[in-house]
């Protein structure tokens, strides 16, 4: 399940990615636009921002812009900056690999074998889709 923080990122790049040709948005009409707590989404665009999806601007004019092409941002790139590992458990993860602490044998545990399944079609939907595919 998604957490707000991933669900409120990914409406607050659509919107930016719907309005670039008006320049930077502020944080409260991005808010207002997109009924998002405003200081919830202070936090989440300055995650943004600090990995590289977005810029801001200061000053009358100013606001949040992103900084690369919307066909450029991988939804997985950005799940995983706001919500972590893409995998449901830690022993499948290509990024954040942990061994279980319960599991004496991977590659004779039924739970991993699925959860491999579940992790790679779950990437390739990810991996396939950019924030372009959601403007239009």
């Amino acid at each position: 399940m998604l957490s707000k923080k991933t669900k409120y990122g990914l409406k607050a790049l659509t919107y930016l990615a719907k309005n670039m040709d008006e320049g930077p948005k502020g944080i409260s009409k991005i808010a207002e636009e997109e009924n998002i707590s405003r200081k919830f989404l202070e936090s989440i665009l300055l995650i943004l921002k600090n990995n590289g999806f977005l810029s801001s601007k200061k000053g009358k004019d100013g606001g949040y812009y992103l900084k690369r092409d919307a066909a450029d941002i991988k939804m997985a790139e950005v799940i995983r900056v706001l919500e972590g590992p893409i995998a449901m458990l830690p022993c499948v993860s290509l990024n954040f690999y942990e061994k279980c602490d319960d599991c004496p044998d991977e590659k004779a545990c039924t739970v991993h074998k699925l959860m491999i399944q579940v992790r790679d079609s779950t990437l390739k939907v990810l991996e396939n889709n950019t924030l372009s595919d959601f403007v239009g």
